[in-house]
C-alpha cells in the first residue's frame, strides 16, 4: 500500500505547463458560465491543480466551449451527470469548426494528496483508503475533467450534482460551483453555454 507521505513527486506542474505550452495558473479563480438556462459561478482550483485549470483556462481562450450543448446528461436516482466541452479531435466538432487552429492536448491526470506541496500526475487511485487523503473530492456541483484513455484528459468536462465517492481520485476534481447551483440542476440535452467569464 502507497501513503500520501511516501509517495515522490518526480514531475511537476512546471513540466506540463512547458511541456504543452500554456502559462500555468497556480491560483484560484471563478469561472462565470452563461447558459441557456441561466448562470452559475465555479470556483477552479489553481492551486491545487494547477496544469487541469491552465488547459481549461486555455479551452476558454480559444472559445473552444461557446455556444456548445451540454452533449450528455446521465440521470441516477440520486446523481445527475452533465457533460460539456466537446473535443476538437471529435468528427462532429471538426466538420463544424474548420477554423480552428490548435487542437488541444492531452492533459494528464492531476490529483493532490494532503500534506503534500505538489500535485501528483498519471497516478489513480485503486485503493479506497487513499481517498480519504485527497484535497478535492466529488461534491454536490463539483467539475472534473472528462478522461481520454486511462489517465488523460483534454477539453471535455462534466459536472456532478451530488457526493460520489466512488469517482474520488480517479478524475481530476478542478472546481466547485459557488454560485447558482439550482440552474446546475435545471440543466437538460437541448440547452448549451453561451460563454465561459474568467475573473479572478
Amino acid at each position: 500500500m502507497v501513503s500520501a507521505c511516501s509517495y515522490k513527486n518526480k514531475i511537476d506542474s512546471n513540466y506540463y505547463c512547458q511541456k504543452l505550452k500554456f502559462s500555468c495558473v497556480k491560483n484560484n479563480k471563478i469561472a462565470l458560465f452563461e447558459t441557456s438556462k441561466g448562470n452559475f459561478e465555479v470556483k477552479l482550483f489553481g492551486e491545487d491543480t494547477p496544469v487541469t485549470v491552465s488547459n481549461f483556462l486555455e479551452n476558454v481562450d480559444k472559445n473552444i466551449y461557446v455556444n456548445k450543448k451540454f452533449y450528455k446528461i446521465i440521470n441516477y436516482p440520486h446523481i445527475t451527470f452533465i457533460h460539456g466541452g466537446l473535443n476538437p479531435k471529435n468528427k462532429f466538432y471538426i466538420e463544424r469548426n474548420q477554423t480552428l487552429n490548435k487542437i488541444s492536448p492531452t492533459i494528464p491526470l492531476e490529483i493532490k494528496f494532503q500534506k503534500e506541496i505538489k500535485p501528483r500526475y498519471n497516478y489513480q487511485i485503486k485503493n479506497p483508503s487513499e481517498t480519504k487523503n485527497l484535497v478535492n473530492v466529488f461534491e454536490r456541483g463539483s467539475i472534473a475533467m472528462v478522461k481520454s484513455g486511462k489517465k488523460n484528459s483534454s477539453t471535455e468536462f462534466f459536472f456532478v450534482t451530488n457526493k460520489i465517492p466512488e469517482l474520488d481520485g480517479r478524475y481530476s476534481v478542478f472546481g466547485k460551483i459557488v454560485k447558482g447551483l439550482d440552474i446546475l440542476e435545471k440543466i437538460n440535452k437541448e440547452d448549451f453555454i453561451k460563454g465561459v467569464k474568467i475573473s479572478n
